[in-house]
């Protein structure tokens, strides 16, 4: 009997790039990554992935099926060569899926790594069964991705919607979109960090510090804490009122302390949805843990197989 195909997962990040072998049933039979080193170049970290998944796929000794990518961007989902990414210094226009085609001769493909995440989330995680799915990534960006009839929503020529872009408070601070109080740059966690300095605590504390001094107490992490809430509900009720999704999941490094946060940001969203029926719209944390990035990845190749065989 011949064995079963596998899907190559790949997940570029700035800081590195994860590397998986995933089945159709969403088991990682193998993974490993490598540091992405941006500055070393576009072909090193080309070289280094490729080197892992030959590996990887001998390991397993399973035949390849296709590979999918989730990598920040942009990046076009259609050509899968890279524009400008400030994570990626240099790497503009290097054609990533051409290239791992070439290499495997089998088919690639890739979508933003929050559309990746929803895909994963929407397949096997904690929106699985939901028709409609918003997914809400929330660390040092604000990042979406969108499931709507089982399917990715792009935009206008393949756009990737920056739902971490909705300006929230015209009059906050300034992010490098050029506008000011967009929701990324009131709920992220380097708006967290950055406030908790603009108003006298440490320079070096990380937002999970903050959250940890909260528990203790400390009135300004306490306050910290609120107005993270406050505007990521805000952020929240937003989505709600548009699309009145069947779920909106979050994810993220700042969902780790989602137990501080989450109940209040659920009152905001309470108290502004209004005029929707904003009780059907069930929020989640994601469900995945770390298997998200490559299982995202490995959804990318299924789900663009399925909707363009």
């Amino acid at each position: 009997m011949s064995k079963e195909e596998v899907i190559g997962a790949i997940d570029v990040g700035g800081t590195k790039i994860a590397v998986g072998v995933v089945d159709r049933t969403g088991s990682i039979l193998a993974r490993a990554e490598t540091p992405t080193d941006p500055e070393g170049g576009y072909r090193a970290a080309l070289d280094r992935t490729v080197g892992l998944l030959k590996h990887l796929l001998n390991e397993c000794s399973r035949p390849l099926e296709g590979i999918g990518i989730g990598s920040t961007g942009p990046i076009d989902p259609e050509t899968g060569i890279y524009g400008e990414v400030g994570t990626l210094p240099g790497w503009r226009d290097s054609p990533l899926v051409p290239d791992l085609e070439r290499t495997f001769r089998v088919r690639a493909a890739v979508e933003n790594d929050a559309d990746a995440a929803a895909l994963a989330e929407a397949r096997w995680g904690a929106g699985r069964g939901c028709q409609s799915l918003l997914y809400i990534t929330v660390s040092t960006g604000i990042g979406a991705g969108l499931v709507f009839d089982g399917k990715l929503y792009r935009g206008a020529g393949g756009a990737h919607p920056e739902m971490g872009h909705q300006v929230i408070d015209p009059t906050g601070p300034l992010c490098y979109c050029t506008a000011h109080g967009c929701w990324e740059s009131l709920a992220s966690g380097p708006a967290m960090e950055q406030w908790v300095h603009t108003n006298g605590g440490a320079t070096d504390l990380t937002a999970q510090a903050i959250c940890e001094l909260a528990k203790r107490g400390d009135p300004l992490m306490v306050r910290a804490v609120e107005r993270e809430a406050h505007y990521l509900g805000l952020g929240l009720a937003n989505l709600v009122t548009m699309f009145c999704p069947e779920a909106l999941v979050l994810g993220g490094g700042m969902m780790k302390s989602a137990g501080l946060i989450l109940p209040g940001a659920l009152e905001v969203v309470k108290k502004v949805c209004t005029q929707v029926p904003a009780d059907r719209t069930s929020i989640l944390l994601a469900g995945l843990g770390d298997r998200t990035a490559l299982l995202g990845a490995a959804c990318v190749w299924m789900h663009r197989a399925e909707v363009r065989p």
